[in-house]
Formats: structure tokens, C-alpha cells, sequence
């Protein structure tokens, strides 16, 4: 069974086209930005789902996905459930369904390895480049991250790689220009999505009783966003602020 948090629908954010998005339960990061404070915990709220249910939730709406679209896992962190999203994933490959998978590439074992190889596209999560603040944005060590960047490469697997702009937390011009010398050689990113930094989870940690850390952090300007894409573009061609 998956323990699935909730669904969206024609959604048009998180890969390309129009896709089903899974929010999948539990999550290995503790990022202070997080916009789904619920998913966390192994458990929460989460519904268990047989992956067939899902199967024919993505095979119903395959008419809307066109030729881009597809099924989208996210979270919390999909990786977290790798075991038992493998059939899943063998099932919807059977159904010709595009699969894309949107992780902080955090956790690594047999089960993920798999899982990856089965996706068709992933979306990597780099929370930040230097270590120390990446630690102190998510709680944990970015190393296992660049590591699955590597796999990712040397697999040939096509990747997006995202990077959430948060001010005074991940946006260093040093970070940034540190990170675009790293993989400025990969030839499987085919794109960098700038996610601009937002709020609008702010209202689920009053529900949880839970502070939010950033609460002072302002939302990003147009003009912050234009300096982060020019540096980006200095290193990649297909820089998209989301």
C-alpha cells in the first residue's frame, strides 16, 4: 500500500505538460521553507492506496495528458515509499504513461535506485550548493543529493534540476555560480527551474500549532528573480523561473 497525502489534477508546474500529481506521505528533509508542513510525518493524514487505485486514476485522465504529460510523484518525498511505488511504476510504464519523479535525492538504496530507473524524468531538489547552509535550511547534509545528481549523469537519466530562491537562505551569488560550475558539463539536466520563494503554506503551521522559521523572509522581487536568471545563464541555456 502508498500512503498518499492528496492529488491534483491537471497540474502544470511540476514537469512537463499536463499531469496527475501524487502527494505522497514522509519526508527525510526538514526544509524551514516547507509549503506542505502535513506531509512530513511518516503517517500524517494520509490515506493507504493501493497502487491500482492509482493505475486508474492516471489511466482515466491519459486523455488529458497529451504527448508531454503524464503522472507526477511528489510529496513529502516519493523516495520515502520507493519500495512500494516500484510495481506502481512497472504498471503505469506498461500503461505508456510518462512517470516523473520530484525528489530532494536525499535517500539512497536498492529500492530508489530502481525506482529511478523506472522514471522517465526527474525533478532534483539542489536546496542549496554549500553544505553548511544547505544543513541550515533543511536540517541535512546535501551530500547524498550531489550524489544522486552523479547517478543521474552517469545513467543517463534526463533530470530538472530545481533550486528554491529563498532570501538571506539560498540566494549567494557565491552558492550559485559554485553550483553552475558543478554541472555546467551534465549533459542529462535538461533544464534549471528557479522556484520562487513563497508563503503560501504559512496557514497549515498555525493549524499544526507549529512556528514558521521564515516568517521575517520576504517573497522574492522581479528583480531578484532577473539576477538569479542571469546567473544561472551564465552556466546553462534553458534557465525558467517557475
Amino acid at each position: 500500500m502508498i500512503r498518499v497525502h492528496s492529488y491534483e489534477s491537471l497540474g502544470t508546474y511540476d514537469g512537463p505538460g499536463i499531469r496527475l500529481v501524487v502527494f505522497l506521505q514522509g519526508c527525510n528533509f526538514r526544509c524551514l521553507y516547507c509549503a506542505n508542513p502535513d506531509t512530513i510525518n511518516a503517517k500524517g493524514e494520509s490515506k493507504e492506496t493501493a497502487p491500482e487505485d492509482i493505475l486508474k486514476m492516471a489511466i482515466s485522465q491519459k486523455p488529458f495528458f497529451g504527448k508531454k504529460g503524464g503522472i507526477t510523484f511528489s510529496g513529502g518525498e516519493p523516495t520515502f515509499q520507493a519500495k512500494a511505488l516500484i510495481p506502481l511504476f512497472r504498471m503505469l510504464k506498461e500503461a505508456g504513461i510518462h512517470i516523473c519523479v520530484d525528489t530532494n535525492g536525499g535517500i539512497w538504496n536498492e529500492d530508489v535506485k530502481e525506482l529511478l530507473s523506472l522514471a522517465d524524468l526527474v525533478l532534483l531538489d539542489i536546496k542549496e550548493f554549500n553544505d553548511a547552509r544547505h544543513k541550515i535550511l533543511t536540517k541535512r547534509s546535501n551530500a547524498q543529493t550531489l550524489k544522486t545528481a552523479a547517478w543521474l549523469e552517469e545513467n543517463q537519466k534526463p533530470f530538472w534540476l530545481r533550486y528554491v530562491l529563498v532570501p538571506g537562505y539560498s540566494f549567494f551569488r557565491e552558492d550559485i555560480e559554485a553550483l553552475g560550475d558543478h554541472f555546467k558539463d551534465y549533459q542529462s539536466i535538461q533544464r534549471i527551474e528557479i522556484l520562487p520563494y513563497h508563503t503560501l503554506g504559512v496557514h497549515k503551521y498555525e493549524a499544526m500549532n507549529m512556528e514558521y522559521k521564515l516568517k521575517n523572509v520576504k517573497q522574492n522581487t522581479p528583480e531578484q528573480l532577473e539576477e538569479a536568471k542571469a546567473l544561472f545563464e551564465k552556466y546553462f541555456k534553458t534557465v525558467y523561473v517557475n
